[in-house]
Parts: structure tokens; C-alpha cells; sequence
């Protein structure tokens, strides 16, 4: 574990929190405990890679149940269950919900770490992800209502003239509105711009999400 990250540690039982945050500051990784979900729930989201070691049995708010609240919230963070009571049921519904891992006590140290050092992974990824529809998104908005219209049909494969005569224009002047929208969208060649529409999910020509 090189690339560093922050681990929520959600545990009602303090000693085996406070265990387990000196395990992985000692493998290099930033952690903090938290004596219940709800005062993790209450907490300011984290702004970097960043995962959560949740008990599934906990007075109030169970581990299950904040997964729940957490994907109901939109906040998207990699849980590794523990637990001392594993029964199958609860451990289907956890991976169901996007687990990471489901880990019964007393578990080996380095699996631990290992599992954590997957869900970080997952973690980096999905922020990456998130970060680059962000910045196609933006490109988007910089585009006039014309270009965002040739950009929807260029993407769905229509032809210049097929566009001009689509959009009531001269072949020559969608050429001019297409290199505009390559530019704009700093897309390297026709294969790069459609990757970014299917990315961020662009909706076809003549639909009002098109923006057109």
C-alpha cells in the first residue's frame, strides 16, 4: 500500500476500532473511527480515495442499514463488512449492494489489508470516471445549440451532407461546425468523440436531452 487513502473505520465496539485504525496507519494509509453509522452518515463525505470497514451488528443504525442510507444519499464509498454474527443472508444482501468483501471475525490482518487496498482501488477508479464525465460534460456546455446538434448526429454516425440535409445547411458548413466541435471536445479523431458521447451518455439527435 503505496498510494495512500483514508479508511473509515464504523465499529461500536472502541477497542477493535482503535485495533484496527493503528493496523492501518501502520500499513501507510490514513484512518479514523467512528463509534456508530449515524455519526458517520452525519460526516462531510471524503475528498479523496477512500474506503469503509463497517460492523453489520451495531446498536441504532445497522452496518446494512447505512449501506442503505449511503446509496440512497448518492454517496458512493467501497465497504468492506466485518462481523462476528455471518449468516448468509446478510452477507448476500451486503455484496448485492456493492460490497467489496464480507469478512467474519477474527480475520487475518493481511487479508484485511488487502481487501482494503481493493476497495481503495475501486475507489480511485470510480473518481477518475466521475472526474473525466465531469470534464466531457463541461466540454458539452462550451458547444452552441448548432454544435451540439451536429455533435449528436455526427456521434450516431450520419455522413457531412447527411447532417446538412438533416439540419438544413450547406455540407461545407457543418465541416466548419464539426472541426469546431472536435476542437472544442479535444477529441484526437471520430473513434475519441464517440467514446466520450457513450461516456457521459448522450442522448440521440431530435431528444430533448440532446440539448438541441
Amino acid at each position: 500500500m503505496t498510494r495512500g487513502g483514508m479508511v473509515f473505520v464504523v465499529d461500536d465496539d472502541a477497542s477493535l476500532a482503535r485495533a484496527l485504525c493503528r493496523l492501518v496507519r501502520a500499513a501507510g494509509l490514513d484512518a479514523q473511527a467512528f463509534s456508530s453509522a449515524r455519526a458517520f452518515l452525519d460526516a462531510a463525505p471524503p475528498s479523496r480515495p477512500a474506503c469503509l470497514v463497517l460492523d453489520v451488528r451495531m446498536p441504532g443504525l445497522t452496518g446494512p442499514q447505512l449501506q442503505d442510507a449511503l446509496r440512497q444519499a448518492g454517496r458512493e464509498i467501497p465497504i468492506v463488512f466485518i462481523t462476528g454474527h455471518a449468516d448468509v443472508a446478510t452477507s448476500v444482501q451486503a455484496m448485492k449492494g456493492g460490497a467489496v468483501d464480507f469478512l467474519q471475525k477474527p480475520f487475518d490482518d493481511h487479508v484485511l489489508l488487502d481487501t482494503i487496498e481493493r476497495a481503495l482501488e475501486r475507489d480511485r477508479g470510480a473518481r477518475a470516471e466521475r472526474a473525466e464525465r465531469e470534464a466531457i460534460q463541461q466540454r458539452i456546455a462550451s458547444l452552441t445549440p448548432r454544435e451540439r446538434q451536429v455533435l449528436a448526429l455526427v456521434v450516431s454516425g450520419r455522413l457531412n451532407k447527411q447532417i446538412g440535409g438533416d439540419l438544413g445547411a450547406a455540407e461545407k458548413t457543418i465541416k466548419v461546425h464539426r472541426g469546431r466541435v472536435m476542437r472544442k471536445m479535444r477529441a484526437a479523431s471520430l473513434v475519441d468523440l464517440v467514446r466520450m458521447a457513450e461516456k457521459v451518455k448522450l442522448a440521440p439527435p431530435g431528444s430533448t436531452e440532446a440539448g438541441v
